[in-house]
């Protein structure tokens, strides 16, 4: 077995968990220098450690191993990534200090963040924009927002507990959910629910709140599962204001960033309550992850479970950490959420091997993929569309797939993992992070070059791999 050395993780959780190394070697019944020393790399970590590690504190699996770096790896190769003058900058310098100071590996993510949407608010200002701050809310407020949960591993506790404890104390139950919050929003708040009669050509928003009539109207479009969701979101700003605020000020961004950042908190909390945590993850793992048919149980659609399916990660009480994504026909990936190491790049784009892109061919139906990156890890994916759509022959149809995925050391939890060659290195389909960082110098649908490497060009040879290359030689597929 390969010794593990970890001694920056160690160091990392002791400062989460706001322990000295007196205290922390207390609590696992070991020496204040026996700690010292693991926190050094000086030994490395014993199994009988690791297995009082994770009892003391909780941990995930892969709290220890070297996929858990992964998303950070990922991260910090986007920054150097983009400036010709450091791309060149190999894996392994980069595993080193992510490995060896971490803080700083993670101090350079975020003042590249801060540097990439100050670019952003200029370039959106020369180009004739009013005033910078217009240009700001164009550029930043989605990727904020997103780094935001992509750093909690889009898991909030805070608000989890919260909306499980209003659920059970208000006597809940699942089924006609919609029909239950509108009753508690009239009971406790005064507030009356009403359908609007939508217009067929101009259906109109979601919902409307008026906090002078005290009345919510929602849209008739939508299902009983879509209603319990929007009664939810407002319920969230009604009574649970005080900790979106909270979890707010512990961030800085800019203002427009802070009032989306105040929506997406009230969705969680909303998705919480109409999936409350522990009767939703019971459920789950009976059920094998089952996503149609906890669909049918909890009466909400498709993409909602497996959005709530990357949420579960409560200490103690955790479930698969997913990575949930959903994507357009064109490729866009305009939603993106991650419990996992899982990670595509920022300037990369996605992989147009990965599963998610053939969901379009046949709608409806589940599709799934054994996947391996460059450096090894695997893990198993599947892909549907959703099945949203607007009435009216005419009307502009919302054409999404969903994607979700999870580390194949899992698989075996899911009921789509079966008949599948889990351990078949030779019949994973090698994917990458996105062509611009891709690694995989031999991928014939490789779209653009990597950023950072010079390309062959040779008169006298057509390579059927596009932009070999230049320190590798040209395959000869003649």
């Amino acid at each position: 077995m390969q010794k593990m050395y970890a001694g920056a993780r160690l160091r990392t959780l002791r400062e989460q968990r706001g322990l000295s190394q007196t205290a922390m070697a207390k609590l696992l019944g070991l020496s204040v220098s026996y700690i010292n020393q693991l926190e050094n790399d000086q030994r490395p970590l014993t199994v009988q450690v690791l297995l009082k590690l994770n009892a003391t504190f909780d941990l995930d699996m892969g709290f220890f191993t070297a996929g858990t770096d992964a998303r950070l790896l990922a991260d910090l190769h986007d920054v150097f990534v983009e400036d010709p003058d450091t791309a060149s900058i190999s894996n392994a310098e980069l595993e080193d200090l992510v490995a060896r100071v971490p803080a700083a590996a993670h101090l350079l993510v975020s003042l590249h963040r801060r540097l990439t949407s100050t670019t952003q608010q200029i370039e959106q200002f020369s180009a004739g924009l009013e005033t910078p701050a217009t240009a700001a809310a164009a550029a930043t407020p989605y990727e904020d927002v997103r780094d935001f949960f992509y750093d909690r591993r889009n898991h909030i506790p805070e608000l989890d507990l919260a909306a499980e404890t209003l659920f059970t104390e208000n006597r809940l139950s699942i089924g006609g959910l919609d029909l239950q919050l509108t009753r508690l929003l009239h009971q406790q708040h005064g507030i009356t629910v009403t359908i609007r009669s939508d217009d067929p050509t101009d259906p109109g928003p979601k919902r409307i709140f008026d906090p002078v009539a005290r009345q919510i109207v929602l849209a008739r479009r939508l299902s009983a599962g879509q209603r319990a969701f929007q009664l939810a979101t407002q319920l969230a700003f009604l009574t649970h204001n005080h900790t979106i605020e909270a979890i707010t000020a512990t961030v800085t961004m800019p203002t427009e960033s802070r009032d989306l950042l105040r929506i997406g908190l009230a969705n969680y909390f909303a998705g919480a309550l109409i999936l409350p945590y522990t009767r939703f993850r019971n459920a789950a793992e009976e059920l094998r992850y089952d996503i149609e048919l906890l669909s049918s149980m909890f009466e909400v659609g498709f993409e909602t479970v497996c959005h709530r399916l990357s949420t579960m990660q409560r200490a103690g009480q955790r479930g698969v950490p997913f990575f949930f994504v959903r994507v357009d026909r064109a490729g866009n990936i305009s939603k993106r959420q991650s419990a996992t190491a899982f990670h595509f790049s920022r300037v990369g784009g996605s992989c147009p091997l990965w599963v998610v892109h053939n969901a379009f061919a046949a709608p409806g139906r589940i599709h799934t993929q054994i996947a391996q990156m460059p450096d090894g890890r695997k893990y198993l994916w599947l892909a549907r569309t959703t099945d949203e759509s607007t009435p009216g022959f005419l009307s502009p149809k919302r054409d999404f797939a969903i994607g979700l995925g999870c580390d194949i050391a899992y698989a075996e939890k899911l009921v789509y993992s079966s008949g599948l060659p889990l351990n078949d290195d030779a019949t994973a389909v090698p994917i990458g992070a996105g062509c611009k960082v891709c690694e995989r110098p031999a991928c014939a649908q490789r779209a653009f070059p990597q950023l950072g490497r010079a390309i062959r060009v040779d008169d006298n040879r057509a390579a059927n791999i596009p932009y070999t290359p230049a320190d590798r030689p040209a395959p000869d597929r003649s």
